[in-house]
């Protein structure tokens, strides 16, 4: 599932930085998540805690933000926000550009001049934004 190789990617990635610092332990874990994402936060939190097991990340705080996304046509320059475009995607479609989310060129096109081409400024992906460590 996609939501356990992201909690795997966090949960490593944290482990890593606790590493090169010489941490004894990590105190919290701050994901953001963009909502291009779609990720389904029961699973991911269960996959954070489960992967997390048996490691320095296991009693961590875990905190997530989610960012929406906000998307710009590159012909028009119009500005605009991916629940706008998500209402007239079919499940297929959202399902496709939750497993990748460049797939959103496919399906969605700019409100204002109804171009494909459009830049995603804001709300992909997942990333650590801070690892809090104990020494």
């Amino acid at each position: 599932m996609h939501e356990w190789s992201l909690a795997e990617g966090v949960i490593s990635t944290a482990i890593s930085v606790a590493e090169d610092n010489d941490a004894e332990n990590i105190s919290a874990i701050n994901i953001k998540i963009g909502e291009l994402q779609q990720v389904e936060m029961d699973i991911f939190k269960l996959a954070l805690k489960e992967t997390a097991k048996g490691t320095m990340a296991e009693d961590s705080e875990i905190n997530i933000k989610h960012e929406n996304a906000v998307l710009e046509c590159r012909s028009c320059e119009k500005k605009w926000n991916f629940e706008e475009s998500r209402e007239d995607l079919s499940e297929e479609e959202k399902e496709s550009i939750h497993f990748l989310p460049d797939f959103a060129h496919t399906y969605i096109r700019c409100p204002n001049c109804n171009s494909p081409d459009f830049k995603i400024v804001e709300g992909r992906g997942v990333w650590i934004d801070s690892v809090e460590l104990e020494k």
